[in-house]
């Protein structure tokens, strides 16, 4: 047999069991890496205490958007602490599955708060988000690195192949029902604070809801949309998100979402602004005769499912996504 061959087989056996084997634990989380397309992917897995080897499904959350660390450390009066990796308390779920979330590409998996922009995002030594993050950030990318995430997970013992829930949330929401709509291994879908109809959409609702008598953005939203879609590929981002990001989530959702016979749970907050596409949808749910999918509403709750103060503002005092994470437990369960 060919030398060379033999040697390649042998590298490429080493580079797979070194990225089988577990980082040290980060905050509790168990630490995975593996490849895709030349890029190190941090993962963090939650595990009930004591059952980390033992088999479960896999269940994996896709998080919103912008480049922020997956743990970002605070001084808490001296002492250390850390905020939640999944937004919610991921230990009821953990009862019965091995629960994943991915690292936004290039982008530190652990910072302190106070070396990150004030919305917890990260900005390199350019002060700006790292350029490696922003030559990734379309649709495409993240779905088929979460597939490749997803096909390395499941080739670990302890996790189980009877059952893949697939969930996100607000661009993770999308991200989530395109990995359900191409990839037949996910046997369940959670859309949270998503819109079907994209996220173009979104902008020009929540610009309607700023207008006033004398002036208004949506004029400027619709200018900018004819300017993507003349060029949906451009990956410029020195403005802001490029038009490929924005013309990439901003294709219907609900296209992905229709090809779906598995079960779905959608969840949102009814003062969110996609919530008339939500709707929408609905009506359309119920007009096909479809039952695979089960609604799920937050009243008077915002896109993060925190309620609204009577000035319009949210109410940060009270954290519901607990709450909505234990919902999503209980309708795993009733399918099950």
């Amino acid at each position: 047999m060919n030398t060379k061959f033999i040697l390649l087989c042998c590298f490429l056996l080493a580079a797979r069991q070194l990225y089988s084997q577990s980082l040290p634990d980060v905050y509790g989380y168990r630490h995975l890496q593996t490849v895709f397309k030349g890029d190190t992917v941090d993962i963090l897995i939650r595990s009930k205490k004591g059952d980390e080897q033992v088999p479960k499904p896999l269940f994996l959350f896709c998080q919103g958007s912008l480049p922020q660390p997956l743990v970002i450390r605070y001084d808490d009066n001296g002492r250390e602490s850390i905020g939640n990796v999944f937004v919610f308390n991921p230990d009821s779920l953990a009862q019965h599955y091995h629960l994943a979330i991915i690292s936004k590409a290039y982008v530190p998996l652990v910072a302190d708060q106070k070396n990150l922009n004030p919305d917890f995002t990260y900005s390199d030594s350019t002060g700006q988000f790292p350029k490696q993050y922003l030559e990734r950030y379309y649709l495409d990318y993240y779905v088929n690195r979460n597939i490749a995430v997803i096909r390395f997970l499941q080739r670990q013992p302890w996790i189980s192949q009877n059952q893949l829930v697939v969930a996100g949330h607000s661009e993770g929401s999308t991200i989530a029902a395109k990995i359900a709509s191409v990839f037949p291994r996910v046997t369940h879908l959670i859309y949270s604070g998503g819109n079907p109809q994209g996220r173009m959409l979104t902008m020009i609702t929540r610009e309607r809801t700023h207008e006033t008598d004398s002036s208004s953005g949506v004029r400027a939203a619709f200018a900018r949309w004819e300017k993507i879609s003349a060029d949906p590929q451009d990956m410029n981002s020195s403005f802001g998100d490029s038009y490929k990001v924005t013309n990439d989530f901003s294709i219907p959702p609900a296209r992905y979402l229709n090809r779906l016979k598995i079960p779905v749970l959608v969840t949102f907050g009814t003062r969110d602004a996609g919530v008339p596409y939500i709707d929408l949808f609905h009506t359309e749910i119920i007009r096909q005769h479809k039952t695979n999918f089960t609604f799920k509403e937050y009243i008077g709750t915002e896109h993060n499912y925190f309620p609204l103060k009577s000035n319009g503002e949210p109410d940060y005092d009270i954290f519901n996504w607990d709450k909505v994470a234990e919902d999503w437990r209980t309708w795993l369960l009733s399918q099950r």
